[in-house]
């Protein structure tokens, strides 16, 4: 079994469902994200590519900031934001770190279509600032980790710029239905997704669907399952997702 990483290692596990762990968390805030982000220096003296990784419900991009700097990546610079607090329905209506409301579990609840459109707003605009610092899209990953992951994909899938890559762990592609034909100018885009085979919140079957779809739209998609592993990361994972990165030369 796989050593699953535990509150008290690099990354949270208050990534979703954050009613199961933490109390209300006040404030409330219409921006699309909260504080500075989190970055993370490329190895070398300056970086080639940038990955801006977004985390999950109720979590900061602190510790994910954790886990890619001991990935030591030797061309990319990593950008870590925060989600601002806002109310979630699933919640009860708790104020906590969240790019997009969500409405519930089931296949069949209504999505937030405007705050996940928002919150891929304010991902290509992170996008322009990497460009605006002189690194094209076209070496620009996105990725994240539950509901940051979704923000990923959906931005990535639906983008007019040219980008590097995708990286979703324990994800899921929101507003799936207007696939394949909101698809943009990254088909043949590099994908890799990580899933928790005992994952309990978004459950491996979410990602399998939602991985089957993504490989109408790209052939460079890699899906892999990591048994014993709940809605978390572990170690094997991560070393996947370094090379990953590697294998982009």
């Amino acid at each position: 079994m796989l050593r699953q990483i535990s509150s008290q290692s690099f990354i949270s596990t208050r990534h979703f469902f954050p009613l199961l762990f933490c109390s209300c968390m006040g404030g409330s805030s219409s921006k699309a994200m909260s504080g500075q982000p989190f970055t993370v220096a490329a190895q070398a003296s300056r970086n080639t590519a940038t990955l801006i990784f977004l985390h999950g419900l109720g979590d900061t991009g602190q510790g994910w900031a954790e886990a890619f700097k001991q990935l030591k990546l030797q061309n990319v610079k990593c950008i870590f934001p925060n989600a601002s607090i806002n109310p979630v329905t699933l919640n009860y209506g708790m104020k906590m770190p969240s790019w997009f409301d969500i409405k519930g579990l089931s296949m069949d609840s209504p999505e937030d279509e405007d705050g996940i459109k928002a919150a891929s707003q304010m991902l290509n605009h992170l996008i322009a600032n990497e460009e605006k610092e002189g690194i094209s899209s076209e070496n620009v990953y996105v990725g994240g980790f539950s509901q940051g992951g979704a923000v990923a994909l959906y931005t990535a899938l639906t983008s007019q710029k040219k980008l590097a890559g995708i990286v979703g762990l324990s994800t899921w592609l929101p507003l799936n239905k207007q696939f394949p034909q909101a698809l943009g100018e990254n088909r043949d885009i590099p994908m890799f997704q990580g899933h928790g085979e005992d994952d309990p919140l978004v459950p491996l079957k979410w990602g399998e669907l939602s991985g089957k779809l993504v490989q109408q739209m790209t052939s460079k998609h890699t899906f892999k399952t990591y048994p014993g592993l709940g809605h978390s990361s572990c170690q094997e994972e991560m070393e996947d997702v370094k090379n990953f990165f590697t294998s982009q030369g």
